[in-house]
C-alpha cells in the first residue's frame, strides 16, 4: 500500500486547508483511514479517522468541530478538511491505513482508533503552518 498525501501548506489563524491522501494498492490495507499529526517536541498523536466498514469516523477532541475526515465512493482518496485553524494545529500531518480486522475491532470497541498500532501503512506527512 502507497499513500500519498498533498494539500499542505501556509494559512492564517482562523483558516482553512484540505489535505487529500491517495492510497494505492490492496483495498484490504486501507480500510481503515486516519489522519495523525506531529508537531516539535511532541508525539505523534491521533487526529480523525474513518472505517470502510460503515462510514464510522472518529475525532480526537481537540479538532471536534472543526476537521471533517471523508472518503471518495472508490474509497481510494482521503480528505481532512480542516476549518477554523490555529496556530497549535501546525504539525506535519501523516494519512496512515489499517486493513479490515482492525476496523472490525474497532467498530466492535476490541480496538481504538486512536492507537497507532492499529495502522499498517503511513504516507511521508504533509507540512501544515498556521500563523497567527
Amino acid at each position: 500500500v502507497q499513500l500519498v498525501e498533498s494539500g499542505g501548506g501556509l494559512v492564517q489563524a482562523g483558516g482553512s486547508l484540505r489535505l487529500a491522501c491517495v492510497a494505492s494498492g490492496r483495498t484490504a490495507n486501507t480500510f481503515l483511514m486516519g489522519w495523525f499529526r506531529l508537531a516539535p517536541g511532541s508525539e505523534r498523536e491521533f487526529v480523525a479517522a474513518i472505517s470502510g466498514n460503515d462510514g464510522s469516523t472518529y475525532y480526537a477532541d481537540s479538532v471536534k468541530g472543526r476537521f471533517t475526515i471523508a472518503r471518495d465512493n472508490t474509497g481510494g482518496t482521503v480528505y481532512l478538511q480542516m476549518n477554523s485553524l490555529r496556530p497549535d494545529d501546525t504539525a506535519t500531518y501523516y494519512c496512515a491505513s489499517g486493513d479490515m480486522l482492525t476496523a472490525l475491532k474497532i467498530q466492535r470497541g476490541a480496538a481504538r482508533a486512536t492507537d497507532k498500532s492499529g495502522y499498517a501503512y503511513w504516507g511521508q506527512g504533509t507540512q501544515v503552518t498556521v500563523s497567527s
